[in-house]
Order: C-alpha cells, then structure tokens, then sequence
C-alpha cells in the first residue's frame, strides 16, 4: 500500500521535471510526511483549445486532496478509505472505473515510507509495543536512488455536493504487487511510472488497462531505515528523511 510520502519539490522544480506547460495551482508548500486529505501535486494531460487551431493535450499541474471521493459519492468522507486503487482491478470497480478511463495522473513523490515487522516483534500496530522498548514496526524511506521524483500512478476524480456547490478534486495512488527487495517490507508498494510511459499513461484517449507496463525498473530504487517519528502526521520536518541503523534489515523473500 501507500499511506505516506514525502512531497518537498517546488512548483519550478516539478515543471521541469515533468515538461509542464501550465501551472493551474502551484505545488503545495513541502511535505516531508504527507498523510491521507492532505492536499498534493498532481500531473495532468488536459484537451484545450487555443483560438482556431485544433484541440490538443495541454500538460498541467494541478493540486487535488489525497483520497477518492467518487463523484456519486453521498459524502466525502468516504475518500479516507479510497486513498490507494489496486492496479489489478482498478478498471472494473465502481469507485475507480470512471477516472481509470479518463482521468489518469501523476502525483510527484520525493519517496514513500513503508513499515517492517522486524522477526519476533509483536505483530500489529505501527507504534510501541506495550512493556517493549522497540518498535513494533520499522519505518522505511523507498525513493530513487538518483534523487529525481518518483511519478505515481494516480487517478482523479471531482465531486461536488450539489449541482450549485464547489468542486471537490481528488486522488488516489495506485498500487500492485511489491518486487525486488520491497517485498520484505510490504506485499504491495505504489505504481511508480517510468518516463517513457508518462504520455500514454496521462492522454484521457488512450485505451489502457492492467496489461498497461510502464513502470520504473525496481532496482532505481533504494530504502533505508528512518526514525519512527514518522509515525505520527504531526511530525513534518526534513529529518524525518534522515537514515538511522536499524537491525535486522529485511531481505528478499
């Protein structure tokens, strides 16, 4: 899964990065523990029209809220439990369906966190365990080993309370099976994109589905142990980056 990530690029950084043509919002101020409702960076590629010439896809960045909020949706609180999409079946779920064919995106990540159960620590939770001195998980940093941004598969959806109402934006981060050594860590890890499938993946006419491979080679990433401050969304500083020692480390199934 993907419950937490780092977002500390700035909008000139992330249109560079990711060849933007338009700033609609810029990117929101940097993250380094960015939780679920928080608002994020998002990568679109949108039809426009400019004066007679023909329609074209226009790249923008944009900001949407983190969870899913189907645009049938009675409430909007239902996006809390929608913040990651199983790449597998994506396209068939009611929820996910709709923006899986059409509005597809890229939400820009410095890296995510994952948590280990290190062997014989009490299983469950991602703080303390009660009477022990350790974690009961170990938070792990995954990025990219060369420092760019991981672009995440997402998909966007709007919403809005009533035909008269404000337009609620937002995401959610697709995730599949974990390879390589990100598999010791979770069984599932985000969609992390390749550059050379960015246009395909963002043009709403391109047909695509679960057979759709485009994905970053796994062994561009690298992982590390970092303090488990993390674990709580108060924390919001740039040394929750930091790597610390951390025994055992996981290793591949």
């Amino acid at each position: 899964m993907c419950g937490r990530f780092a977002a500390a690029k700035d909008t000139a950084t992330l249109v560079d990065e990711f060849q933007i043509e338009t700033v609609v919002e810029p990117a929101p101020a940097p993250s380094f523990n960015v939780a679920p409702t928080d608002q994020v960076a998002f990568v679109v590629d949108r039809p426009v029209a400019e004066g007679d010439e023909a329609e074209r896809l226009q790249r923008q960045l944009r900001t949407a809220r983190w969870g899913l909020v189907p645009s049938w949706a009675k409430d909007p609180k239902i996006g809390s439990r929608m913040i990651n999409a199983r790449w597998e079946n994506a396209a068939e779920k009611a929820a996910f369906r709709a923006a899986f064919a059409k509005r597809r995106c890229l939400i820009p990540a410095d890296g995510y966190f994952e948590w280990y159960t290190p062997e014989g620590s009490p299983a469950g939770g991602e703080g303390p365990a009660p009477g022990a001195g350790k974690p009961r998980k170990q938070p792990y940093f995954i990025h990219r080993a060369d420092g760019a941004p991981l672009a995440l598969a997402g998909l966007y959806e709007f919403w809005r309370p009533s035909p008269e109402g404000e337009w609620l934006v937002t995401v959610t981060v697709l995730t599949c099976a974990s390879a390589g050594p990100l598999a010791a860590l979770h069984d599932r890890m985000p969609v992390v994109l390749d550059p050379s499938g960015y246009s395909t993946w963002l043009d709403p006419g391109s047909s695509v589905d679960a057979s759709f491979d485009a994905r970053l080679a796994v062994d561009l990433l690298t992982l590390y142990p970092v303090s488990t401050a993390v674990n709580s969304v108060r924390n919001n500083s740039q040394d929750l980056l930091d790597p610390i020692p951390a025994e055992p480390a996981p290793d591949s199934p």
